[in-house]
């Protein structure tokens, strides 16, 4: 019997978060190789949802805090080759995710970012599926000029454009 499931990502406001899918074991080691080769001293905690053989939640890391958010959730989605990716706090998917996404063994990015979301999996009995995620909250209007100036203004207050 099939049944759609609403998983809650549970994680303190401030943090950043990479869900992805990918298709081998080595997947933990491969990331967390990438990140620590490209942000010197990041804090992070990785886990993934093995699939086949023992299906256990393989985990890695630097940070034990980020570590247990990452094994608690993906033990929560359950979604076979699934993994989530939590960066500490000072720690942005801008600075990781093209990198992730280069691991030969990622076929898919869900989300990256510190909204509330939600992953809608689908149980299908032995395994799930993540069918997609909601992250954030539905748009309240169109931008308008007071809108682009505090845009453009934020992204340079925060150093990304010139």
């Amino acid at each position: 019997m099939m049944e759609m499931k609403n998983i809650k990502i549970q994680k303190p406001e401030a943090i950043n978060f990479i869900l992805g899918q990918s298709h081998f074991i080595k997947t933990i080691e491969d990331i967390h190789e990438a990140l620590v080769c490209s942000v010197p001293g990041i804090k992070f905690g990785l886990a993934f949802c093995e699939a086949s053989g023992e299906c256990l939640v393989r985990w890695s890391g630097t940070d034990e805090a980020m570590i247990e958010l990452a094994r608690e959730n993906a033990q929560n989605i359950g979604a076979g080759h699934a993994f989530i990716l939590f960066l500490g706090e000072g720690y942005f998917p801008i600075n990781v995710l093209n990198q992730v996404k280069a691991v030969p063994e990622v076929c898919r990015i869900y989300c990256a970012t510190a909204n509330p979301t939600s992953v809608v999996v689908m149980d299908v009995g032995d395994g799930r599926a993540i069918l997609g995620v909601a992250d954030g909250k539905r748009p309240v209007g169109i931008e308008d000029e007071e809108g682009i100036a505090w845009r453009t203004g934020f992204l340079r207050k925060i150093g990304y454009k010139n």
